[in-house]
């Protein structure tokens, strides 16, 4: 038996819960109080620690994630929701980061074309804003510092006789149009995390790493829940990807120092009935030199933002505040001809990006690049590796995990294994286990997210917009009793998974307008949903679109039929609580 497979091996039963194996999942079984080895644990269940956990996993080593609250349940599923390489990041010469994003979209866009498709975004040209021959420049450089296979490139546009000029003022008469990418962010982390399940790592939510001990070879961890279960795992390696919390997580629980400083800026969004019937997006230039965009979302709404504020509050408790509400609001109302006011908002969202400290005094100047720093500890007694993920962005997720993974195995294929791993490994007969070696390299680009792989369904991929086109009409053709809305929306979530929701056709009951308990079910088996807010909320957006009385039969549907779940202490507000209904 390889290295590899005895790093599989050797995980207890406390680990072996994966979403396609057990309807619990939340938590993997094991009474409280008892203990696991691997050789990776990874804090934090947005992208990079989803990302980095999956990465690992498809390498062969045993990891596991420990998330405090749910997946993507705060930064991750707060973002403007795009692909992206941020044209607006050439103005302050980060080319790299802009290059290493836009070579990454369409590998995005391919991995899962469920969740992730093309979008055309509109500037109209403001004569007192950026003149031509800069923006000119800009989309130049921004069509030809990645190749290209899918997305379209830039070109002008006459807003007097465009599609994308009607919504506006008529003072608009000049546009550029450029291509990027839209996403369904909590979705893509979700689906991270399930692909690193299914490839033998643990996910464990709603438990928290209260506790890091360093050792010559190995961390021993405390997880807790928030009803106060406590779980004892050993590492080799311990990952800090916990986003906004790395620096308090570093120094509370790790009991170690970082060399980097992170800046935390709170970005807010509005939703809004929509504002125009196209395809298009907008991105808007603004007298204080930001942008913002307005996107068509959910089908009947507009996303507005972001704003970029400096955040020195409780981290899980942010929110939008009125000055930031009437700034989108006054900047879109300076483009669209109907003005877009405070009242019209029927949502609103906000998240703190933890952005590496540049030192520049401008927020939105806040470089949007990461980087990793590993210690590999100094001193006796203190060698087991500690990898820190300061800053990024989703488009850079996938090279951020490749990295870390490249990292960490390069880290622990020259470091003794512990002498418990050691034991266990000579028992399942491997060779060599005083060393690790990988069983593969770099995996990740070319490879599908779950759902995305839809080729039993069309045969071979052509390009993932038109792929997913006949994908839906496939779908419809299996399952013709489907209402169209519906196969739409469980296309768009689940993919090629669909079928594996549907099963047989039998959706059971109908809890509200097109959610079945058989989606519900799903959700809680594979998805990690544990609550009416995973649902509704993070899983799906359906909570946008029902009433106050249909999100209630969700939540009494979802508290009769699954346990409760405790909160973390310093968990803060849940996200639902930060929504303004209308």
């Amino acid at each position: 038996m390889g290295a590899g497979a005895a790093r599989t091996t050797h995980q207890s039963s406390l680990l072996q819960s994966t979403p396609s194996t057990s309807a619990s999942i939340a938590s993997a079984p094991g009474a409280s109080g008892a203990s696991a080895s691997v050789d990776v644990l990874v804090v934090g269940g947005g992208i990079n620690g989803a990302g980095i956990t999956r990465d690992l996993a498809g390498r062969g080593l045993s990891v596991l994630l420990c998330e405090k609250d749910d997946l993507a349940s705060h930064t991750s599923s707060s973002s403007t929701k795009l692909i992206h390489g941020g044209l607006r990041y050439l103005e302050y010469y980060e080319f790299s980061l802009v290059r290493k994003a836009l070579a990454e979209r369409e590998v995005l866009l391919r991995s899962a074309p469920h969740i992730m498709w093309p979008l055309r975004f509109v500037m109209p040209h403001d004569p007192g804003m950026r003149p031509v021959w800069m923006v000119r420049t800009g989309l130049f450089l921004y069509d030809h510092l990645a190749r290209r296979e899918v997305l379209p490139g830039s070109t002008t546009i006459d807003l007097r006789q465009h599609v994308a000029g009607k919504p506006l003022k008529r003072g608009f008469s000049k546009g550029f149009v450029y291509s990027d990418g839209w996403v369904d962010d909590a979705r893509l982390v979700v689906l991270t995390a399930m692909d690193a399940a299914e490839r033998g790592a643990t996910v464990l939510t709603r438990f928290a790493c209260v506790d890091a001990r360093r050792g010559d070879t190995q961390w021993q961890l405390r997880l807790q829940s928030g009803d106060g279960e406590v779980r004892e795992v050993t590492a080799r390696a311990l990952v800090n990807a916990a986003g906004p919390w790395a620096a308090q997580f570093l120094a509370q629980c790790a009991h170690a120092t970082g060399r980097k400083a992170l800046r935390l800026v709170k970005g807010s969004h509005l939703v809004v009935k929509k504002l125009f019937e196209h395809d298009h997006a907008y991105i808007f230039q603004n007298p204080d030199k930001r942008i913002i965009f307005a996107i068509p979302y959910e089908g009947e709404f507009t996303l507005i933002g972001t704003t970029d504020v400096e955040h020195h509050g409780e981290i899980g408790a942010a929110r939008i505040d009125a000055s930031e509400i009437d700034y989108l609001c006054a900047q879109a109302s300076r483009y669209f001809e109907r003005a877009v006011r405070p009242s019209d908002v029927v949502w609103s969202y906000s998240g703190v990006r933890p952005l590496l400290d540049d030192d520049s005094g401008d927020p939105s100047a806040v470089t949007r690049d990461y980087e990793l720093e590993l210690d590999s500890g100094s001193g006796a007694g203190s060698a087991a590796p500690l990898l820190s993920v300061w800053g990024g962005k989703i488009t850079t997720f996938r090279k951020l995990a490749e990295e870390a993974a490249d990292l960490l195995c390069a880290t622990l294929a020259s470091t003794p294994l512990a002498a418990s791993a050691t034991e266990h490994a000579n028992a399942q007969g491997a060779t060599q286990a005083n060393t690790l070696a990988p069983a593969r390299g770099a995996w990740t680009r070319g490879a599908f997210l779950p759902g995305g792989d839809l080729s039993d369904w069309i045969g071979k991929a052509q390009r993932p917009d038109t792929d997913f086109l006949r994908f839906v009409q496939a779908l419809a053709l299996r399952h013709p009793l489907l209402p169209a809305p519906l196969c739409q929306r469980l296309a768009r979530g689940y993919g090629s998974r669909v079928g594996k929701l549907l099963g047989d056709g039998a959706l059971g009951a109908e809890v509200a307008p097109g959610l079945f308990e058989a989606e519900l079910n799903y959700l809680h088996t594979h998805e990690w949903a544990r609550t009416v807010e995973d649902v509704l909320w993070r899983r799906t957006k359906l909570g946008l679109h029902f009433s106050a009385a249909e999100r209630a039969a969700v939540a009494q549907w979802c508290a009769a039929h699954w346990p409760p779940v405790a909160a973390q202490a310093d968990a803060g507000p849940l996200p639902v609580e930060e929504k303004a209904w209308s």
